[in-house]
């Protein structure tokens, strides 16, 4: 592995900002300076632990502890989403943007796991 470039979480996770920052822009601009602002920061969240983490992973404790922020901050997107997507039915989002948003978070955990039990050598 040379790098978090080569991690399937951060590409996932890569895609699912970009698609939840593109769809927050569509919002009623009351909602694009509060809800719109938190969606945007919490998915750049997952992306960022994930990269911070990953120049942690020497210490592997450090690199788990991001891992776990980064998929607190993917549920946070994904009752932000619903929430959103209640609320404005008429806004266009991505297709499957919540089950992008679940199945990151699932991979994340694997992931987790993975370091964990020291399958995943760096």
């Amino acid at each position: 592995m040379n790098g978090y470039r080569d991690l399937d979480i951060y590409y996932l996770a890569k895609k699912l900002a970009i698609d939840v920052h593109l769809y927050s822009l569509k919002l009623p601009k009351y909602e694009l300076y509060e809800t719109g602002s938190q969606i945007r920061r919490a998915t750049k969240s997952i992306l960022f632990n994930i990269v911070e983490g990953y120049g942690r992973r020497r210490y592997v404790n450090e690199f788990i502890r991001f891992l776990i922020f980064s998929q607190a901050s993917c549920d946070e997107v994904a009752a932000q989403l619903e929430l959103l997507l209640t609320l404005y039915p008429g806004v266009e989002s991505p297709d499957n943007i919540i089950e992008e948003c679940d199945k990151l978070g699932r991979k994340i955990n694997k992931f987790i796991q993975g370091v964990e039990a020291n399958r995943i050598k760096f």
